[in-house]
């Protein structure tokens, strides 16, 4: 049987793997995907959370709803502003947008 634990083990490790891939990259667009990860592996544990923990309550689903919408809105944002940064510089390099130094 899957217990809370399974959910948690694999949430972390998603984590870690987002984790890693947000801070390894150097492209925008993954950097925006391993966020992403990210955020679906606390979909994960809320979900987890609420049929284990509280049985019954809605919680971990509606906040689990309020994150999927808030990652939407995000993603719409950065790659938004990916696209305008590369048609000006013609990369979605992170090393190459140095506009704020001296």
């Amino acid at each position: 049987m899957i217990g809370l634990e399974h959910f948690l083990i694999f949430s972390g490790t998603l984590f870690c793997i987002g984790l890693f891939g947000a801070l390894a990259k150097r492209n925008a667009i993954a950097i925006l995907m391993g966020l992403e990860i990210m955020l679906n592996s606390v979909n994960i544990n809320l979900v987890a959370f609420s049929r284990y923990i509280t049985t019954g309550d809605l919680t971990g689903q509606v906040f689990a709803i309020f994150v999927v919408a808030v990652a939407a809105a995000e993603v719409a944002v950065g790659l938004a502003l990916i696209v305008a940064i590369y048609r000006n510089r013609m990369s979605v390099n992170v090393e190459d947008f140095d506009w704020l130094k001296w």
